[in-house]
């Protein structure tokens, strides 16, 4: 399977997708992150657009997403697209707006032969609970049997806690721990977008 990878703001203030000045950093740090991943840095984006600005008082535009993800889609051949659902895991609403951008996409634009999922956001018990909600998520996949969610178990958590340590302008303690505790660095459950 080959993966394409759109990472869609670097970032906002002091000048477009310039996050504290360290806009081209941010990229540099996901191309990195890309490579622990090995994914191809040939089939990552990184958009710096104007309208789509990184930031909670940023609301992006679903048809400008849904213009995007159409170019890339077609452009490439993607068959299958992964997102956000619509809380976007942290509740940021930019990740939120990602996940609508697709859903336009999907109901204005696909020929219908892309599937699209989207990862499921866990309340904040489940969040923190780390390698325990593998047995939680396996339940909810089983509650649901007709193949619309898959439970996706990280066999490489390390290499998951090495990439996120490639982002060091944002590689704060706060975020360390959220990579070792999170249950999303060992489990995560996609659900079917219909």
């Amino acid at each position: 399977m080959s993966s394409h990878t759109i990472y869609v703001s670097k970032g906002k203030e002091r000048g477009r997708g310039n996050t504290d000045g360290m806009g081209s950093n941010r990229k540099d740090e996901l191309y990195r992150a890309c490579v622990i991943h090995k994914v191809q840095l040939d089939r990552v984006k990184v958009l710096d657009h104007p309208d789509l600005q990184d930031g909670f008082d940023q609301v992006w535009n679903h048809d400008l997403l849904a213009n995007i993800i159409e170019e890339e889609v077609y452009g490439h051949v993607i068959d299958v697209i992964i997102t956000f659902d619509s809380y976007g895991v942290s509740g940021h609403c930019n990740h939120g707006d990602v996940h609508y951008g697709v859903r336009k996409f999907l109901h204005d634009s696909s020929p219908g032969n892309i599937e699209a999922w989207e990862l499921v956001s866990i309340n904040m018990l489940r969040k923190y609970s780390g390698l325990f909600d593998i047995w939680m998520s396996n339940l909810d996949v089983m509650r649901h049997p007709r193949g619309l969610r898959h439970c996706l178990l990280n066999e490489h958590p390390r290499k998951s806690f090495l990439a996120m340590a490639q982002h060091m302008s944002q590689w704060a303690w706060f975020r360390k721990l959220f990579i070792s505790f999170s249950s999303y660095t060992y489990v995560n459950t996609l659900r079917k977008i219909e």
